[in-house]
């Protein structure tokens, strides 16, 4: 008996070259590919995307381009908007700085980097508190931190000068010093909620092995916990130096003397100035913005990574 005929098997074609080449050209993708669909092909989309782009840019560049151009200017026309400075001059930068403006400078860093300090601190033991242990009163507390987000310091100006001139239990005067201006930055609500949320996400079984290693608390938070919480960090420090720095009301009233201004506070007496131009308010504008431009740069991928970190987590 004949065993029954076995076709034989059939094998693939290799695929051509232009044909994977076609295939790799769909599935790989663009270069510039993103969110929004951007991609390095010009077409009328893209296009347009370039246009609304450029638009963005000239509304948030053309107020800085505009300061840099009467600040460098000879003699600034208030009426008419310029991007390009006429008859280039550095005599506002020398005016202003004969008008003490490095003095208020020097006071503005002092107060901002002493005053960032303290609130990181004070945020990071309070977050870590919150976030990490389990006590009564525990929602009330964070709530108490949101409420003060929500209350416009005209509204406790007055009670504030008031505790300033003579600090409860001690009866100290802060006012003239810079502790007037750097302890009630001292706490800020939303650096407490931002850590805090970032802190609640670190796995417990993380902390349990640190504790039967023998770790502490403090060493918990500085070894353990701050690592795992960088790009909240990062979001905390760059918008706490621009909400210490932009201080107006809290520096004006814990002063007792002018020379205790800050530059902010200094950019108000250079505007009723009769003696100075608006080239001299400029040119002092500049000097108040470069710290918080500075900042931003430098900090800038530790922002993004921390509101993309906190954007995504959960």
């Amino acid at each position: 008996m004949s065993a029954p005929a076995i076709d034989p098997v059939r094998t693939r074609a290799p695929a051509s070259p232009s044909r994977k080449s076609s295939r790799a050209r769909r599935t790989t993708p663009a270069r510039f590919d993103t969110a929004l669909g951007w991609n390095d092909k010009p077409g009328v989309s893209w296009a347009l995307r370039i246009l609304l782009c450029a638009i963005a840019l000239g509304v948030f560049a053309a107020p800085f381009l505009a300061i840099f151009s009467g600040a460098l200017s000879h003699n600034p026309s208030g009426s008419s908007l310029s991007f390009l400075p006429h008859d280039s001059t550095l005599l506002n930068f020398r005016v202003a700085g004969e008008r003490g403006i490095w003095d208020y400078f020097t006071n503005s860093l002092v107060i901002a980097g002493g005053g960032l300090l303290l609130q990181l601190a004070v945020c990071t033991l309070a977050a870590y508190a919150l976030a990490r242990h389990k006590f009564r009163g525990q929602a009330l507390i964070l709530t108490l931190f949101m409420l003060t987000m929500m209350l416009p310091e005209e509204v406790i100006a007055i009670p504030l000068s008031l505790v300033l001139g003579d600090v409860p239990v001690v009866g100290v005067d802060l006012k003239g010093t810079v502790w007037g201006v750097i302890l009630p930055l001292g706490a800020w609500g939303f650096s407490v909620m931002l850590l805090t949320e970032f802190m609640k996400d670190i796995p417990a079984e993380i902390e349990e092995a640190a504790r039967i290693d023998g770790v502490g608390e403090l060493r918990m938070l500085w070894q353990v916990v701050l690592p795992l919480c960088k790009p909240a960090l990062g979001v905390a420090g760059v918008l706490g130096f621009i909400m210490i720095w932009d201080q107006y009301l809290l520096p004006l009233i814990a002063a007792k003397d002018p020379t205790d201004y800050t530059v902010t506070v200094a950019l108000s007496i250079l505007r009723t100035d009769p003696e100075v131009g608006s080239g001299v308010v400029l040119a002092g504008a500049v000097i108040a913005l470069l710290p918080s431009l500075i900042v931003y740069l430098l900090l800038q991928r530790s922002l993004v990574t921390g509101i993309a970190a906190g954007a995504t987590k959960g």
